[in-house]
C-alpha cells in the first residue's frame, strides 16, 4: 500500500510525519504546478469547484508516481466538498487508473466507518502508535502555523524582497527533520531565530486581513501567492484560518486565539445561519478584522464556490456599514497572475489612503475596538 493525499498548505508535514512515525510507505505528489492544474481541468467537470480540479491533478500525479491508495477528507453541510472523494474516484476509475479511494468522514454518524478505514490505513500498527504519531504531527502543525504567522507579520519589513519567504522555507525543513519532541523544541528555537534575523527596514504600515475558502487561503500556489504579494506591497498580513484551525473539531483557533462562535456572533446581523464551508466565517472575520484596526480585507474564493458566493454578496454591505474596504478575488484555472497583482496593488494603495485618512481625522493611527 502506497498512500498519497493532495497538497493543501502545510498538510504534507502533518500526514508525512504520521506515516514516517508509523513506518508506512507513502507518496508525496510533485509540488503544485501548471501541469497539476492542466491535468485537473482536463479530467474534471468544467462546472466543478476549482479545488476539486487542483486536488484531482494532485491525485493523477501521485498515481503516476506509484501511489495506489488515495486519502481525501470528506466535508459535511451544504458544500460540494463532501462529494469530492466519490466524484474523483469515479473520474479516475473511468480514466483507467487502478487505486483505492479512502474518504475520511468525521460526521458523528460516520465515525464508525472512518475508524474502520483508519484501521486499514495503519496496516497492523497499534492504535497507541497511531495516536502518538498524530499527536506529534499536530505539534509540528501548530509550530508551522506560528512560523507562517510570524512570516505574515514581518514580510512587509524585508530589506531584501523575498528574504522572509526564503527563511520560512528553511524553517519548514527544520520542522520536517525533527523526529522527537526534544528535536522539535530545538527546531522551534532555531526557526524563530532564523526568521527574526532577516534584515528589516522601517516602512509605513498597513494591515490587511485574508478570509475565504480554506483550501484557497491555505494553498499558496493556487491563490497566486497572495500573502507574499501583499507583503511585498508593504502590508502586515493576517489570515483568518490556519491548518490547525481546520484540523481541530473543537472550533478553537489556537493561532488567532478565538473560537468560531465569536465569528458567528459577529456575522449574525448579516448572515444568521450556516451556509457551508467558511461562508459565515468570511463575513464574521471581516468584521473581526475591522474591530482589530485592519485597513482592508481580501476574500479568496474559488469560482462556483456556493458558500463564498453567498459571503461575497454580503461583504459589500459589511464594507459600507463599517467603512473597511473589501476585495473579493474569484480564482479558477483561467485567473492570471498579472490581473491579480494589479488589483492587489490598487487595493494596497486604497488601504494606505484609508489609514492616512483615519490618522488625520483622529490625530493617531486607527486603534482596535476591543
Amino acid at each position: 500500500m502506497r498512500i498519497a493525499w493532495p497538497h493543501m498548505g502545510s498538510l504534507e508535514f502533518v500526514l508525512g510525519s504520521v506515516f514516517e512515525e508509523l513506518g508506512l510507505d507513502y507518496v508525496l505528489p510533485p509540488p503544485n504546478s501548471q501541469r497539476t492544474l492542466e491535468l485537473g481541468a482536463r479530467f474534471g467537470p468544467e462546472f466543478a469547484c476549482f479545488p476539486l480540479k487542483t486536488t484531482l491533478g494532485n491525485f493523477i500525479e501521485a498515481l503516476e508516481a506509484g501511489a495506489d491508495t488515495l486519502i481525501m477528507v470528506a466535508g459535511r453541510g451544504p458544500c460540494r466538498f463532501g462529494y469530492y472523494a466519490e466524484t474523483q474516484r469515479r473520474i479516475l476509475s473511468e480514466a483507467g487508473y487502478e487505486f483505492e479511494m479512502v474518504p475520511l468522514e468525521f460526521e458523528p454518524s460516520r465515525i464508525p466507518l472512518t475508524i474502520k478505514r483508519l484501521k486499514r490505513l495503519k496496516q497492523g500498527r497499534p492504535w497507541a502508535s497511531l495516536y502518538r504519531a498524530i499527536k506529534f504531527a499536530l505539534h509540528k502543525a501548530h509550530l508551522i502555523d506560528r512560523l507562517e504567522q510570524q512570516a505574515l507579520h514581518q514580510r512587509w519589513l524585508d530589506r531584501d524582497k523575498g528574504a522572509t519567504t526564503e527563511a520560512l522555507k528553511r524553517c519548514y525543513r527544520l520542522v520536517w527533520e525533527a523526529g522527537s519532541y526534544q528535536e522539535l523544541a530545538r527546531a522551534e528555537e532555531e526557526a524563530f531565530a532564523l526568521l527574526c534575523s532577516v534584515p528589516q527596514v522601517e516602512r509605513e504600515e498597513i494591515r490587511i486581513g485574508i478570509v475565504g475558502e480554506f483550501y484557497l487561503v491555505l494553498e499558496p500556489y493556487f491563490n497566486l501567492n497572495v500573502e507574499e504579494q501583499l507583503g511585498d506591497l508593504g502590508a502586515y498580513v493576517e489570515r483568518n484560518i490556519y491548518l490547525t484551525d481546520w484540523l481541530r473539531p473543537s472550533g478553537e483557533r489556537p493561532v488567532l486565539g478565538h473560537h468560531e462562535h465569536a465569528s458567528e456572533r459577529l456575522a449574525a446581523p448579516y448572515l444568521s445561519h450556516k451556509v457551508g464551508g467558511e461562508g459565515v466565517f468570511s463575513v464574521g472575520d471581516t468584521i473581526l478584522f475591522q474591530h482589530l484596526g485592519f485597513d482592508g480585507v481580501v476574500q479568496l474564493m474559488p469560482f462556483t464556490c456556493m458558500p463564498e458566493t453567498i459571503a461575497k454578496s454580503i461583504l459589500p454591505q459589511v464594507s459600507q456599514h463599517l467603512g473597511i474596504p473589501v476585495l473579493s478575488l474569484v480564482i479558477d484555472e483561467l485567473t492570471g497572475m498579472a490581473g491579480v497583482a494589479t488589483r492587489l496593488e490598487a487595493f494596497a494603495d486604497l488601504a494606505r489612503f484609508r489609514r492616512r485618512t483615519c490618522s488625520d481625522q483622529r490625530g493617531l493611527a486607527p486603534q482596535p475596538a476591543f
